[in-house]
């Protein structure tokens, strides 16, 4: 009960904070805040995605390469470059390797005000840190599962925030509907989106790049929205 508990806070804080400060803070600008309010943020992610804490400066320049170059040789992680879950995975790493540690020349209108905290980001990617934080997933399973079969949320726990993007990479260019005829593969993968609580709608969000709100039809529920709309209302963040 514990460990499943865990798994289910884990995964809806990772998501939420993935796509409010890295995909439509960091990556499209959707909206502004405070340098305090920024780093409040930093610091939010990395508790949430630990040994899978992403840079939101290298996370947005990979994310805007995707919208530049979706589905062609360019796309960082398109599954009509590679088809297989797992390995998309590892090509969408990769990629995101050669962005971060500056092997991957970019154009300098990616980086646009793109936010960039470098002390705290080669503390957050040493290999101490996500080792560190690999063995307290590992503790905490040994300590709390109670069932065999919780295990294998254990990879998932590790890799979460990486996990999670590429189910979106993957799924939401394979399978789902569109609302928007366009010219790349890109689907929404719910009509009622309990799962990613926003981010499904990834057809909508390819016709609407810079439009905060993913849902268009009635039926669609972008939730990630209505915090953000609810933080600018209490003047977290600004549109």
């Amino acid at each position: 009960m514990i460990v499943t508990a865990f798994f289910v806070m884990h995964w809806y804080a990772s998501f939420f904070l993935q796509s409010f400060f890295h995909h439509r803070y960091a990556a499209h600008q959707h909206f502004v805040m405070l340098k305090r309010s920024e780093r409040f943020f930093f610091l939010l992610c990395f508790l949430a995605h630990g040994s899978s804490y992403m840079s939101p400066y290298a996370y947005g320049i990979m994310h805007r390469l995707h919208h530049i170059h979706t589905d062609t040789e360019e796309d960082p992680h398109s599954p009509h470059n590679e088809p297989n879950f797992f390995r998309l995975l590892v090509v969408t790493r990769n990629s995101y390797q050669k962005i971060y540690t500056s092997h991957l020349a970019v154009a300098l209108k990616l980086t646009k005000k793109l936010p960039r905290w470098n002390s705290f980001e080669r503390f957050a990617h040493s290999w101490i840190t996500r080792t560190t934080w690999i063995m307290g997933y590992i503790t905490f399973y040994i300590l709390f599962a109670t069932q065999w079969w919780m295990y294998a949320l254990l990879p998932i726990t590790i890799t979460m925030a990486a996990f999670q993007g590429n189910i979106i990479n993957w799924w939401a260019h394979k399978f789902g509907y569109t609302n928007y005829p366009m010219k790349n593969t890109s689907k929404n993968i719910l009509p009622v989106d309990f799962i990613f609580i926003g981010d499904a709608y990834h057809n909508n969000h390819h016709k609407f790049p810079g439009r905060v709100k993913n849902s268009s039809r009635w039926f669609e529920t972008d939730l990630i929205y209505h915090v953000i709309n609810l933080m600018a209302k209490l003047k977290i963040v600004r549109w």
